[in-house]
This record gives C-alpha cells, structure tokens and sequence, in this order.
C-alpha cells in the first residue's frame, strides 16, 4: 500500500514539474513573439548566460549579413531557405531543417504520463548543463506555431471554399479585368470610328482588293506572302454578299456603291482592336505590374501608325495579335506544370498563333524563331533543377518540339490546301509558274495543253519553256546579230536566239532526226528517248538551232547561241544537240511534255542551251539572252521543258505555217498534279521569284525607321488636302527607342556589377530584368536587325513588329526605374519619386496630345488647309502631299 502511494506521488511531482516547464515556456514565447517576430536565426549555446554575453558581443562588433538581413557572428541556419548561401551546415552542426509535423491548434496538447516524460541520460545531463530552453530556439518554434496556425486556418478556409462550391455543381465564378477591357473599348472606338471613310481604295488595298476578289471568282494568283489574312477577309465579305466582282484599278478610285467597305475592314480593325488587350496581358505574362501594363496598352491605343494600319484592308495588324498572344501564351505555358491542362492549351494556343502569324506574313516566323530563343533559354534553366529526372527533360523538350514544330507547320500547310483547293481557274498571274502547274488550272494553258500528245517524237511541234525562274521560251526571229558589239568584238552575224516572255508564233520549233527529212508523223511515231541526238528547227524561219566557238553578245564567258545562216563562207552548221531528261527517275527515259525536265546538251562543244539572266539592247528588242554553257554543274537556267505540242501534219512548209498560226486544241478536263509539287513549287517562287517594287519615293532604310525619318502616303482626297498619311507618335517613337538604350547601358552595368559579386537590385528583380530582356530586347532585335540584310525595297511598316516589342521594353524599363528610385531614394529622395512619377503623367499627356494632333493623317474625314498641312510637318523628310500635286516649298 506505502508503496502504491509513493509511487503515485512521484508520478503527480512529475506532472508538476512538466506542467511548470510548458507554462515558462509560453511565456518565453509570448515575451519573443512580441519583442522580435521576425527573429529566424538559431545560436548554439549551452546557458543563458553565455548566449547574453554572445548577443552583447554581436552587439558591438560587426557581423556577416545573414539573407533576411539580421547579423551574427556564430550562425547555424540562417533562415529555411535552402537555396541561400550562408545556409551550408558547419563541421560539427546539428542539421535543424526538419520539418516539423503541423497539430491541430484547436485540439488541446494532452498532458503526458510518467513513462512519456521520462528523461534518459541524456537529456538529463543536458537540462543539468542548460536548466532553460534556449530564447532563440523558443522564439524559432513559436514562429513556425504562428505560421501552422495560419496555414491551418488557409486550408480550413480552402476548404468551406471547397465544399461550398462542391455544394453548388452548376456554379461559374465570373472574374472581369475592367483594364483590359477598358482598353479593348478605347482601341474599339478609335478603330471602328468612320471606318468606310474615305470610300476609295487606300494604298495596298488596291492589291490585296484584287485578291480577295480573286478568291470569290477561284482564279489563282501569286502573291509573295502567305494567304491566311486574305482567306479570312475573303471569308467574311462572302458573308456579306460580296461576288468578286469588283475591278481595283488603282488607288484613290471610289469603290462602287455596292461594295461592302466596312466589312473588308472589320477584321483587321478588330485585330488592332484586341492588340491593346494583348499587349497588356503579355505584360502581365512577362510579370509586370498591372498599372505597367495597362499602360502598355494605352500606348498602342495612342500610337498614330498602329491605328493607320488598322484601319484598312492590310496584314500588318493580323501579324501583331497573333504574334502577341502566341508570346504571351508561351510565357504562361513555361510556367505550367508538364502535362496538365493549362500546359496543354497554353502551349497549342501558342503553336498555333504563331503559325498563324507565319502564314499571314513571312516575318511572322521571326516570332516563332523568339519562341524557340525562349524554350531553348528555359530548357536550359532546368537542367540545373535536381528536382528533374533526366525522363522528366527529354520530356519537356520532346513535347516542345512537337508541339510548336508540328502544330504550325500544319497550320501552313493546312492554309495553302484551302488556297490550292479554293483557286482551281487559271488567271493572269498562273504564267510565272511552270507549264506542269498551269495545266492543272481550269482554263489557261490547260485549254491548250490537255488534248495533246504526250510523247515528244520525230516530227514534233513544241515550245519550249524556261522551267525555273523567270518565265520565258525560246525564241528566234529573222534579226540577226550585229556584226560588232560596242566593245569592238565581233558576231557570227548569224539570226538572233532569244528568249521572249510572251506565247508568240516564233516561239514554235521542229524537233527532227539529223538522218531523216520527212517531218510528218506516221502511225507509228519515232519517240526520242534520253541520250538521243536531235536537231531544233525553228517553226517559222526553217532554220536550225546552232552554237559555235564564238562569244556571246552579252555574256562573253558563254557560247553564242543562234539559228544558223550559210553564208558559204566555210563556216558549216553545228546543229546537233543531246537530250539528256534530268527526272528520268520519276518520269522515265520517254521526253514527255510538259514534265520532262530537259537539258540541251550541245554535242560539238559540249556546252548546254542556258538563260544567261541578261537583256539585250535594241538590235535584240530587249529580249533576254540564250547562250551555251561549258559548265559542267546542274544549273536551273538550262532546264527546260516542252509546254505546247503538236504532230506534223504536213510536209508544205506554208501549211505548217498556217497551223502554228491558228491551231487552237480545246481539251476537256485539266491535268492532275499532286498537292505536295504545288506547294514545293509555289514556296519557291514565293521565296526566290517575288517581285520586288524598284523604285518609290516612299521607301524607306531600317536605320531611318527608329527615329521614324519617312512616312507613307497612303491616300489623298481630290477635292481637298485631306490624306492618309502613315506617321507613329513622334514623342512615343522616340521615347520608345531611348528605351532600348537605357535599357542596354543597365544590362551592361547590371552584368559588370555582378560579375564583381555586387548586387545592386533585389534577386527577383534581376529575373524579371533578365526575362524582359529575353523577350522584349531579343524580340525587337530579331525583328529588326534582319532588314539590313534585305534586298528589296522597304517601307515604314516593315518596322511595325519591331515597334511593338519596342513598346513593350519601354514599358518595363518605366517600371524598372521606377522600382530603382524607390530602392535608393529614402528619406527627402521619396520626392525624387514624386517628381519620376509625375514627369511620367506629362509625359503621358504629351502622347495623347501629340496623338489627337496628327488623328487627321489615320482618318482622313475631315478636310485640311494647306497651313494646316504645313504646320504638322515637324520633320524636313516628311514628305506631305498638297492638292494637285502641289509641294511644300
């Protein structure tokens, strides 16, 4: 019984005891929580005593800063932080980042029992050598209460959320940006204002009015930019009621009265629309503040050019909103986690804007080109991630690879489907493509070609076609060459071969045995195969095809080409060539029109029948020149291909004269030839062929568009001086490109400074600067750079992708310096950034004023006076246009 009772006793001491000890340990809690909150820093001390004297000594002698920006001398873990750097573990340290197991601090801590709080060895020796807990360590665990307390009451918050909504299934939370929106609504009334004003064809709706009319009639035509855009408006004007038929003779010229005008502007004026929205949401991407970005888009409100080119039936504002979502998506898309939705369809929204701004114009894949820039950047960010298995890598980049490789190539390919499947007549341009291409198209050259015979024989009729590049056939006349050049060199003075860009009847030729003299073709045609020796007889003159060792007119280097002339003189004829077919794999030994891809293979010198690119003088009506090449290489200018075909009929030189004449062979239905040919085909001369404009006194040089040296006239009123005239705002143009130099004079301090491990701005701030930097800088600089290197004429609009990322970097740097003044200016410096901001709100108002100023120039509704025009001419290059041609001076 006594010894039950003792036994119980000890046990209540023990409770005591306990009970005493969590009671001063709140209190030591409390005392923390309320002096030093923020204290994380852990010392190892064995007494009270010691750790005053140490706090003392921290006191008056200076200490490493730790990354929270308390200092200590004897340092263990200087915050939770795994990342930081003085949070490497000493030699012979305690590691004291467990985690700890969060309790509910609603359910009371039970009091333990004897055998729980039963000290071992120890822990008694250690509460002999420390008989108190340690203050700091106390004021760590009270901190991390606090927080388990908070994240408890976060998830309890989570979820009553959770069930609420679980409770209400056909619940949808709507969230509206009144910024975004707001800006749509001020873009929407600046775009749409008087949008069928002026009622005339202004500057390349003269073009793109022509081919858009050409997809409601299916008449094909070539353009050296892809057709997306012009799909779309085609699109939509059918909707409207639109026919094709429409004739866009040139600018100025009033529409007629049935034209849908407003709805062939809608859709680019809705793409300028939702590029203020863009904008900022890119912004916002790129993790810019919200006024920042707001101010973004109120920047492309205001801006005179961006709402000029939104205004008409042009591409350039198709090209800048699909190009900004697809950068603002891809941002976004980085951020996802791999595999889940918002991965998913930020990544194919992504794709595809970007093909889409590919396939509204070429320099949309300069976009796509930043795109990759960014993966490949992030990409390889994460290779530093332990938290990646090297699976998880090839992972992320397989996906990327797919997805934005894949996905717009489709998007390309898919859009010149519908344009091959949609443009199946022969119009006016179908000539500049090859004869196999034509004869694919309704009408044109498949009315002459698709009842012919396709084996090229003894006795033949043909033309023959340059096949790649410029579009012309071999030609001869009864002009012969002179018999000295200028340079004092002399000519055979035999009769001129030439090569005509135009269907003439001296573009007609015999193809002939040298053994036989009988032209007619028989029952049983000799067919010429490859390798065979032939002669070409031309159709009209009845002279044969010869080259000798003499130097060509205007390409010295090569062999004179002509139609030989005896003019017994010793001089005998070479008149044999060789035919040697160059696709024989695909389309057999058999010469065969209009696939046969031939070279003429001159058998005396060995030199092939070439285009030499040169136009001749007046002696050679400005024809362009044949010649015979020695060079032994596969060039593209001596392939040629037979297009118009015929047998002989007759051997009476006169009849076969008449028929060349008037022969005309109706078919009834086109050749086939496979979608992939046509789109090879089309690409290459979209890319090599393009015409460009040689001369226009409103071109422009890149290095002349960031200061925005020459604008573009783009319509004139015939009654008034009311114009379109392309101009930027002047103030923000300029701002815009200070911009760029600010913001490459701190990416070099910034870069020197920290290679000397001095860190001026904040950890966050340096990766928001670098990934502005990434997309805003390289964007402009990809965009830009890459027209120094262009040989073709030039326009103010060509800078327009440029301006925007330029735009965009103006933005952050506006924020950036804003952040550096409120970093370094403390104290009486605060009105240092009073006055920044203030200077920003004037210089805001002087880009709305300078804005409303020139409005007149993107309208012209409203008639303007000479002294009006003059007065807004701020730069001596801007190049105004008076009423009847009037100038300035």
């Amino acid at each position: 019984m006594s010894a039950t009772y003792t036994n119980t006793i000890t046990q209540r001491r023990k409770t005591a005891k306990v009970r005493q000890q969590q009671q001063q340990q709140h209190q030591w809690t409390g005392s923390d929580l309320s002096g030093e909150s923020n204290e994380r820093l852990h010392f190892r001390s064995r007494s009270t005593n010691s750790m005053q004297q140490q706090h003392t000594a921290n006191s008056n002698s200076p200490s490493p800063l730790c990354c929270n920006g308390a200092r200590a001398l004897t340092m263990l873990n200087c915050c939770v932080d795994v990342n930081c750097h003085l949070n490497a573990p000493l030699r012979g340290s305690v590691n004291r980042h467990t985690t700890p197991t969060p309790t509910p601090t609603a359910t009371p801590t039970p009091v333990p029992t004897p055998k729980q709080v039963s000290p071992s060895p120890t822990s008694d020796r250690s509460r002999s050598l420390s008989p108190s807990p340690s203050p700091s360590r106390s004021r760590s665990l009270s901190c991390q209460k606090h927080i388990n307390k908070n994240s408890a009451g976060a998830a309890s918050a989570e979820e009553r959320k959770t069930s609420s909504a679980s409770s209400q299934p056909f619940t949808v939370n709507l969230s509206i940006d009144l910024f975004s929106w707001t800006l749509f609504l001020l873009a929407f009334g600046t775009r749409f204002y008087k949008l069928a004003t002026p009622p005339h064809i202004v500057f390349d709706e003269l073009h793109y009015g022509k081919y858009i009319s050409m997809y409601m009639r299916n008449i094909f035509f070539f353009d050296q930019h892809p057709p997306l855009g012009k799909q779309l408006i085609a699109g939509l004007v059918s909707l409207a009621g639109y026919d094709g038929n429409y004739t866009f003779n040139r600018i100025g010229e009033p529409y007629s009265p049935e034209m849908p005008i407003f709805w062939f502007r809608f859709l680019p004026a809705m793409c300028g629309s939702l590029l203020a929205p863009a904008v900022y949401n890119l912004l916002l991407e790129a993790k810019l503040s919200r006024w920042s970005s707001a101010l973004g888009g109120l920047l492309v409100v205001l801006d005179n050019s961006l709402l000029t080119q939104s205004r008409f039936v042009l591409m350039e504002s198709m090209l800048l909103l699909a190009t900004t979502v697809g950068i603002a998506c891809l941002l976004r898309f980085q951020r996802s986690r791999l595999g889940s939705l918002e991965w998913f369809f930020s990544g194919t929204t992504a794709a595809v804007c970007l093909g889409a701004a590919g396939t509204v114009k070429y320099v949309g894949f300069l976009a796509l080109g930043l795109a990759f820039y960014l993966m490949c950047r992030h990409l390889w960010q994460q290779l530093y991630d332990a938290g990646l298995t090297d699976r998880q890598l090839w992972m992320h980049a397989i996906s990327r690879l797919l997805i934005f490789v894949g996905i717009p190539l489709a998007v390309y390919v898919g859009v010149f489907y519908v344009h091959f499947k949609t443009l199946h007549r022969a119009g006016p341009h179908d000539s500049i493509m090859t004869s196999a291409f034509q004869a694919s198209l309704d009408g044109g050259l498949a009315s002459i070609t698709k009842g012919q015979p396709l084996a090229v024989v003894h006795g033949s009729q043909i033309t023959l076609r340059h096949t790649h590049g410029r579009t012309c056939w071999l030609h001869s006349h009864a002009a012969v060459y002179p018999v000295r050049y200028p340079d004092k060199r002399g000519s055979s003075h035999q009769q001129q071969v030439t090569c005509y860009s135009f269907k003439d009847v001296n573009n007609w030729w015999l193809v002939k045995r040298p053994t036989k003299e009988n032209l007619v073709v028989g029952d049983e045609p000799d067919i010429i195969r490859h390798g065979e020796i032939i002669q070409l007889v031309h159709g009209i003159t009845s002279r044969a095809l010869n080259s000798h060792d003499v130097a060509a007119a205007m390409t010295p280097q090569c062999q004179e080409v002509s139609c030989y002339i005896d003019y017994e003189i010793k001089m005998a004829g070479e008149l044999l060539w060789r035919v040697e077919i160059l696709n024989r794999d695909s389309e057999g030994d058999i010469w065969h029109a209009i696939k046969s891809e031939v070279r003429l293979v001159h058998v005396s010198t060995d030199a092939c029948l070439k285009f030499s690119g040169r136009q001749l003088p007046d002696w050679g009506f400005n024809q362009h020149e044949v010649v015979a090449d020695r060079d032994k290489g596969i060039h593209e200018d001596a392939i040629w291909n037979v297009e118009e075909h015929r047998y002989t009929q007759t051997e009476d030189h006169r009849e076969r004269e008449r028929q060349m004449l008037t022969a005309e062979m109706i078919p009834t239905k086109r050749t086939r030839i496979s979608f992939w040919a046509k789109l090879l085909e089309l690409q290459s001369k979209m890319l090599f062929q393009s015409k460009s404009v040689p001369c226009h006194m409103y071109s422009s040089m890149p290095h002349e568009w960031p200061l925005m040296d020459k604008g573009i006239a783009y319509w004139l009123d015939s009654q008034s001086s009311a114009q379109i005239y392309l101009l930027g705002n002047i103030l923000l143009w300029y701002t815009a490109t200070m911009g760029i130099l600010v913001y490459a004079g701190l990416l070099a301090f910034y870069a020197m400074r920290r290679q000397r491990l001095c860190f001026d701005i904040s950890e966050h701030e340096w990766q928001r600067f670098v990934l502005a930097g990434d997309t805003f800088f390289m964007g402009y600089v990809m965009h830009y750079l890459p027209y120094f290197c262009v040989d073709r004429t030039l326009f103010l609009h060509n800078y327009l992708p440029a301006f925007v990322f330029k735009l965009l970097l103006l933005c952050f740097v506006v924020e950036h310096l804003d952040y550096l003044l409120r970093r370094f200016c403390t104290g009486r410096g605060v009105h240092l950034v009073r006055l920044y901001r203030l200077m920003l709100i004037l210089w805001l108002l002087g880009v709305l004023s300078i804005f409303s100023k020139f409005i007149p120039f993107s309208y012209g509704a409203r008639q303007m006076t000479l002294n009006e025009v003059r007065s807004l001419r701020w730069k001596d290059t801007w190049d105004f246009v008076l009423h009847k041609n009037h100038h300035l001076y």
